[in-house]
């Protein structure tokens, strides 16, 4: 049994945005990126994730799967918070 789209509407006018030329967007907000920017960037590749098994309880298991595609990577995030706010005691 697959579980209910969780997702919410977009708000976004899609049609209207695909419309759109580049330069009807708005990018005033946007300050350029200059020599100093890229003075200091840096390319980081995220570390490969580790397939582990581990054991849940099932209700557990099926509520993040409900949540939708990513339920992996949402548990991922929950443990990473916590494992910083042990960290920080």
């Amino acid at each position: 049994m697959k579980g209910k789209n969780t997702k919410k509407k977009s708000g976004t006018d899609w049609k209207r945005l695909e419309r759109m030329t580049d330069g009807e967007i708005d990018i005033s907000d946007i300050p350029p990126l200059d020599e100093s920017f890229f003075k200091n960037a840096a390319v980081r590749m995220p570390l490969p994730k580790k397939a582990v098994s581990l054991r849940l309880d099932s209700d557990l298991l099926d509520w993040f799967k409900e949540q939708g595609k990513g339920y992996q990577t949402r548990i991922n995030a929950i443990l990473r918070v916590y494992m910083q706010a042990m960290k920080s005691r």
